[in-house]
């Protein structure tokens, strides 16, 4: 039995769960998610709990059993309290802020980069070092800020670009130089 598919995911207070045999839809104080499911892997609700089951001990339905758990969990969890990624600018000269609601980068290039927020996807920026992709789905916010890393990867030797909060860079030694 998988140990991630096994576990029930409770209904919390506000939260109202629409489900057919390949579709599940999430209402919460946040907004609304749906998610298509696998038709060879089940969905039911059980005393106010979501509980998926698969049908057989095959290889393709264990992996099956424990993806489709995760991605309902991240939709009950996306409309209660939401997702957030941080990123942190490092370098020289390099930095972020809000214009109305898009994100406006200094990173190194010939011209500012302006990011336009997807629909459901909010940004913050605190001081001019640290972004904030903030909304309630949790593939979404994962993308944007990879997208937003992408402008300026944090390099190796000195470490400059955009990185995830709490990410560790390897360093690399620089020349040795003549002797």
């Amino acid at each position: 039995m998988s140990r991630v598919g096994k576990l029930p995911i409770p209904i919390p207070d506000g939260v109202k769960v629409d489900l057919s045999p390949t579709h599940i839809k999430v209402t919460g104080p946040k907004g609304t998610l749906e998610e298509d499911i696998h038709p060879e892997v089940s969905v039911a609700i059980e005393e106010n709990q979501i509980v998926v089951t698969r049908p057989s001990d095959k290889p393709e339905h264990r992996s099956l059993h424990g993806l489709t758990r995760a991605l309902v969990n991240n939709l009950v969890v996306g409309v209660t309290e939401g997702y957030e990624r941080v990123l942190q600018i490092e370098g020289v000269g390099y930095r972020a802020s809000l214009q109305g609601k898009s994100l406006n980068l200094v990173v190194g290039h010939s011209h500012p980069v302006v990011v336009d927020p997807p629909e459901g996807i909010e940004f913050g920026v605190e001081g001019t070092q640290t972004i904030k992709v903030s909304g309630i789905d949790k593939q979404r916010v994962g993308q944007v800020a990879a997208n937003i890393r992408a402008w300026r990867k944090p390099e190796p030797y000195k470490g400059k670009g955009i990185r995830y909060r709490g990410e560790h860079i390897r360093r690399k030694v620089g020349k040795a130089g003549a002797g």
